[in-house]
């Protein structure tokens, strides 16, 4: 599937109805998703035939790109049942096949490494601090290929010095610098839309099965 129509069907899916600011909840756009899981495929093929988690995965985004660019299983894990609901839906509206778990991901419960690759947009932390590196902690755990994560770029040092010394990580890219359309969603926005600056990183967790194509 070429990286154009990735975009287009992902730009079609429904997204948060009422999101909930102590989640923080922002939709991943197709712009974003697309070139994350196109490059985690065609870069690095950590897609195709692989176990994929979406870690956090509100209407299921990352997941569904993945199945997309024909992932073998793709499992998506959320806290908030309404979220999971718009999900499936998108699952639904795609025919394709991912499945879905309601739970806290920080206490997921999986064994280490029982995921191929990881792709999240975790909670940049704005709300409660640390709840990007709490899903990037969990993600080293369970992953045993690769993590593939946006962060804010303004916490790019601290990002690599947690997963490399915190964390057991073995390599820690910055594969590209994106920015990240934060829309009107909230009382408190002030403005239309907000572009951040926000990295994509790879993460390879210890003792993983590199391979690069």
């Amino acid at each position: 599937m070429k990286l154009k129509q990735l975009e287009s069907l992902l730009g079609n899916l429904d997204q948060f109805s009422s999101p909930k600011i102590d989640l923080e909840q922002y939709p991943t756009g197709p712009h974003i998703a697309a070139r994350m899981l196109y490059t985690a495929e065609n870069s690095f093929g950590d897609v195709a035939g692989k176990v994929v988690a979406d870690f956090g995965c509100g209407c299921g985004t990352l997941g569904l790109a993945a199945a997309l660019l024909d992932a073998e299983y793709v499992v998506g894990f959320d806290i908030d049942a309404e979220s999971l609901v718009i999900a499936s839906s998108n699952a639904d509206d795609l025919e394709v096949d991912m499945n879905f778990v309601q739970c806290d991901v920080r206490s997921i419960g999986l064994k280490d490494k029982a995921i191929d690759t990881i792709v999240m947009n975790p909670p940049f932390g704005t709300r409660r601090k640390g709840a990007d590196m709490e899903f990037l902690s969990v993600a080293l755990k369970v992953a045993s290929g690769a993590v593939y994560s946006l962060h804010k770029t303004s916490t790019r040092d601290h990002v690599k010095r947690m997963a490399l010394r915190e964390f057991g990580d073995t390599s820690a890219e910055v594969l590209c610098e994106l920015r990240f359309d934060v829309p009107q969603l909230y009382k408190f926005h002030k403005k239309k839309e907000v572009d951040i600056a926000v990295d994509l990183w790879r993460f390879t967790p210890g003792n993983s099965r590199e391979r690069r194509i």
